[in-house]
């Protein structure tokens, strides 16, 4: 083998090593063994103060789970729905729920719930007996109302992992 072959098969060794590590250190892979366990926490608003006097605007929830992983499932066993101070208002699943490679699912809460209020939140658990790429979970808050409407969005945070 020459000697610039021999470099190039070390730089993209190099290269390819660096590359697992970022990915690793951001979280794009899941790195606890052969089987994940996580609980994400989700901030939603099912309202929000506006104005001097702190008039609630009402806004329409969706919680959407995307499994970002190309070539794995991930399944999906805890969806609740928690208001401000911390009550179980909704369990969105009856039973697991499979997440196919790039597939994403969608959770509403409708702009007329008003339970939730402004310190609302999800908690999603999800699975994995494989290494796979991190889930990704966020809100989308809406609202419209006259002339005016608001929008944002709210990613979910790891709380537990196994």
């Amino acid at each position: 083998m020459t000697r610039n072959r021999s470099a190039s098969i070390i730089i993209a060794a190099a290269v390819l090593l660096a590359g697992l590590l970022a990915g690793l250190r951001t979280g794009a892979f899941s790195k606890n063994g052969p089987e994940t366990i996580q609980s994400v926490y989700v901030p939603v608003y099912s309202s929000i103060y506006h104005g001097d006097r702190e008039r609630e605007f009402h806004l329409a929830v969706t919680l959407s789970i995307r499994n970002s992983d190309m070539s794995h499932s991930i399944v999906i066993d805890r969806v609740d729905y928690f208001d401000s101070s911390g009550e179980l208002l909704k369990r969105y699943l009856a039973v697991k729920r499979t997440i196919g490679p790039l597939e994403s699912v969608q959770y509403v809460v409708r702009e007329s719930d008003k339970k939730g209020g402004i310190g609302a939140n999800f908690i999603v658990r999800w699975r994995s007996s494989r290494p796979v790429s991190e889930p990704v979970i966020e809100s989308v808050m809406i609202g419209t109302g006259g002339q005016q409407g608001i929008s944002f969005t709210s990613r979910g945070v790891i709380i537990k992992e196994k």
